[in-house]
């Protein structure tokens, strides 16, 4: 049995401000996880991250556990595959009638992974840092697909990928009826799972692309859902304007949300616009939070990275929130603000762009944001969504906290 194993090489890993607290494996892009993806494309369970140290104890829901690099699963037939790679559709029945032995993957001509076969060992570590500097790529089966490059393309990227998806597992979905006084307009293809509740007032705009509304949803009265968009398990759409957007599970959204994606438990349960952003898990906006996504001279933003600010090339660009966000009320974000996992923001003053990890305070009066508050809130904000924290996922973040603030607080 094939065993699916996905890796952070130095690029997710400078995915930041998400890297901190989770594999980027677990990251949501297009309908899906990259992990869900690749499990769906190859037809194999992954069974491991391998990710940096103090990701060890990572846990979400059906996740599988991350392992240090030297600690990769050595039995059985294994694939090792780049958090990175988006493979096509389809690429999964190729690659099976094309591998032999032990060799390389690449997905859109970049080395994406391994397969090693039973009985043969794993790629060097070193592979797992820099996959596309290490192997002669002689024998290397070849996919379609693209690979993700810096943090900001997982946002810029999302609504095709959406439409890629969506077509992808729902090619003849099911006749829709609507509820009377819901409608629909256009032609692209609506995807209901079990439960979905729309109320009267609800408008499902296919004209740009497919809409699928998973197991549980509910949509209330005085939506404008356009697609391409996904809104998962469970969540509530509470009313407003929504276009190309991914929403993950148990999330309350409401107010204008456009071409953004949102990870689990997300909580804007109130007005306020977030345009062309990415919101980690448990991230919790405070009524009318709202970000910029234009600069008034229409030029390119800028975006803070591990490396160093750069220049992302997109004219629209709002805010990128890493896990466990919560903003007050009112608060402003500035065009391509990074507000790192576990920050507190509040008050009238706009923050800087960059706010680093755990953060507390309005404006540049930050400070450390104690790691044991820290902790008791962010079990109490998911206990309220019937969510014990694990353990091990307490100690993951202790250890970012660590890591970001070097014993501060």
């Amino acid at each position: 049995m094939l065993s699916l194993i996905l890796f952070d090489d130095a690029i997710s890993r400078g995915w930041q401000p998400f890297a901190l607290t989770r594999p980027g494996g677990e990251l949501a892009f297009g309908a899906l996880s990259m992990r869900r993806r690749a499990e769906r494309v190859f037809g194999a369970r992954c069974v491991a991250h391998l990710a940096a140290d103090h990701l060890v104890g990572f846990a979400e829901g059906d996740s599988p556990p991350v392992v240090g690099y030297a600690d990769a699963p050595g039995d059985g037939d294994r694939l090792f595959l780049s958090a990175r790679a988006v493979p096509a559709w389809g690429s999964g029945e190729v690659w099976k009638a094309r591998r032999g032995g032990s060799g390389p993957i690449l997905v859109n001509g970049e080395v994406a992974g391994w397969f090693a076969p039973d009985g043969t060992p794993g790629p060097d570590a070193r592979f797992f840092d820099a996959p596309p500097t290490m192997l002669d790529r002689t024998g290397a089966v070849e996919l379609a697909g693209r690979m993700i490059g810096p943090v900001w393309e997982l946002m810029s990227g999302n609504g095709d990928q959406l439409t890629i998806d969506i077509q992808s597992l729902f090619p003849e979905p099911a006749v829709v009826n609507l509820p009377a006084g819901a409608h629909r307009m256009g032609e692209h293809a609506l995807v209901l799972g079990e439960g979905v509740r729309i109320e009267p007032g609800v408008v499902l705009d296919l004209s740009s692309g497919p809409v699928w509304l998973d197991d549980g949803v509910t949509v209330r009265a005085f939506t404008r859902l356009a697609g391409p968009a996904y809104v998962g398990h469970s969540s509530t759409v509470l009313g407003g304007p929504l276009e190309q957007v991914t929403i993950g599970q148990g999330c309350r959204i409401r107010g204008e949300f456009a071409e953004s994606v949102c990870l689990d438990f997300v909580n804007k349960a109130h007005d306020g616009h977030i345009g062309h952003a990415y919101l980690g898990a448990w991230v919790n906006l405070g009524a009318e939070t709202t970000n910029s996504d234009l600069k008034n001279n229409y030029g390119s933003v800028r975006l803070w990275t591990p490396e160093g600010e750069r220049d992302t090339g997109e004219i629209k660009l709002g805010c990128f929130l890493g896990d466990h966000v919560k903003t007050g009320i009112g608060l402003l974000l500035n065009t391509g603000t990074v507000v790192g996992a576990g920050s507190n923001l509040y008050g009238a003053a706009m923050p800087p762009k960059y706010v680093p990890p755990f953060s507390w305070g309005t404006g540049e009066e930050l400070t450390a944001y104690r790691a044991d508050k820290f902790l008791d809130v962010a079990k109490r904000a998911m206990a309220r969504r019937k969510v014990q924290m694990a353990d091990s996922y307490a100690e993951a973040l202790r250890r970012a906290w660590n890591l970001a603030r070097g014993g501060e607080g």
